[in-house]
């Protein structure tokens, strides 16, 4: 077994590696067809979509985990807390930072000008309340994760402080309930006192906004929680919980296909309920997903591709297809052409986002574990 295999589960690499493929497809319709809308495109621009859900569950599931082990192990002093977010940080801003500064220089050379507003990006704060410009549009989905990353820890260490009679996994989960009821009054605030001009204003508009979406994080706290404290529940009726995940899923969608439902005509649906039910239908799913198991060629790809995810999830817009685009108008190209152009931003999404995580995104993380930094917070 390779040291990039070591202590990693299938299952989990499996849905990270669907979530960036869903992404990169989606993003290839954008490349190939910059202007023509069908059916078909947009089927496929929606799952790309779905696959930023995927991400959000996941890292969900994966960080209400750490927290869990963490308070299990009575780790729950505020240097524990710091210690936790020191190591998100050291996973996720580094590549953030670094993407973020080649954006704003690749603007200033492809137009010459600095984006105005770009200082709120280093503090998360460009989709916070209101939605993101268009520039560097990947980030939205970025400072949904750092704000759910802080708020939750936070909350749950205040509450740790003033409530001593309660179980420790028990303010965990009442801590997250809240915040998922917290962000659900906000979607209902925003589609009581908000008026929408089309179904991509609504995406955003409220998809793609912090205060309107970390709760999709928090399903994912929810379903560790329901894992670790009803593993025989997670466990025996994993394959009823996958049918049912995909029946809600797909019958959902394939209704407001048939209805031609959307956030034009169902507004109170679309921007109150819909993106938790999402969020549920594709955890309903893990149980059955995290116990596949894989090996050989197959394994050696999917756990590449999640290693290497969110440095392609990074790069492959702003950075690789943006700069294809400036160059090489694709609206009226022939398909040899299309085809060409598509192997190229598939090999530089991959390629860069290799050398991005071999020579930048490890070397960073590698340091959350020197006994300097350790001591820091020790």
């Amino acid at each position: 077994m390779s040291v990039l295999e070591k202590h990693r589960v299938f299952g989990l690499d499996a849905i990270r590696a669907l979530a960036i493929l869903l992404v990169l497809v989606s993003h290839s319709t954008l490349l190939l067809y910059p202007v023509q809308e069908n059916t078909f495109l947009t089927a496929i621009r929606f799952f790309g979509t779905v696959g930023v859900d995927l991400f959000f569950v996941l890292s969900g599931f994966l960080i209400g985990g750490i927290i869990l082990k963490q308070i299990n192990s009575n780790k729950v002093k505020f240097k524990d807390f710091v210690y936790f977010w020191m190591r998100r940080w050291f996973r996720t801003l580094p590549n953030y930072y670094f993407i973020l500064t080649l954006n704003i220089f690749l603007v200033y050379i492809f137009s010459g000008e600095i984006i105005n507003g770009v200082d709120a990006y280093f503090l998360f704060f460009q989709n916070f309340a209101s939605a993101q410009q268009d520039f560097f549009t990947e980030a939205w989905s970025l400072s949904i994760e750092e704000f759910a990353y802080i708020i939750g820890p936070l909350f749950l260490y205040l509450s740790l402080l003033l409530v001593k009679r309660v179980s420790k996994h028990l303010l965990y989960l009442v801590i997250t309930l809240l915040i998922i009821i917290g962000i659900t009054i906000c979607r209902y605030y925003f589609h009581m006192n908000n008026v929408l001009d089309s179904g991509q204003e609504w995406s955003r508009a409220l998809r793609k906004v912090v205060v309107y979406r970390i709760d999709a994080i928090y399903y994912g706290f929810l379903a560790v929680y329901i894992a670790t404290y009803f593993k025989d529940i997670w466990q025996n009726f994993r394959v009823h919980s996958f049918v049912v995940g995909m029946l809600l899923f797909f019958g959902m969608h394939a209704i407001f296909f048939y209805e031609a439902l959307s956030p034009d005509n169902a507004p109170l649906f679309f921007n109150v309920f819909y993106l938790p039910f999402v969020a549920i239908a594709l955890l309903l799913c893990f149980p059955f997903v995290i116990q596949i198991k894989s090996k050989g060629s197959l394994k050696r790809v999917i756990t590449k591709l999640s290693v290497l995810s969110y440095a392609i999830y990074l790069t492959n817009y702003s950075i690789v297809l943006l700069t294809i685009q400036h160059f090489i108008d694709m609206s009226d190209s022939s398909m040899v052409l299309k085809f060409m152009v598509l192997l190229v931003y598939w090999s530089l999404s991959i390629y860069l986002s290799h050398l991005l995580y071999t020579y930048f995104e490890k070397p960073m993380m590698d340091l959350r574990d020197r006994p300097k930094l350790k001591a820091l917070v020790k």
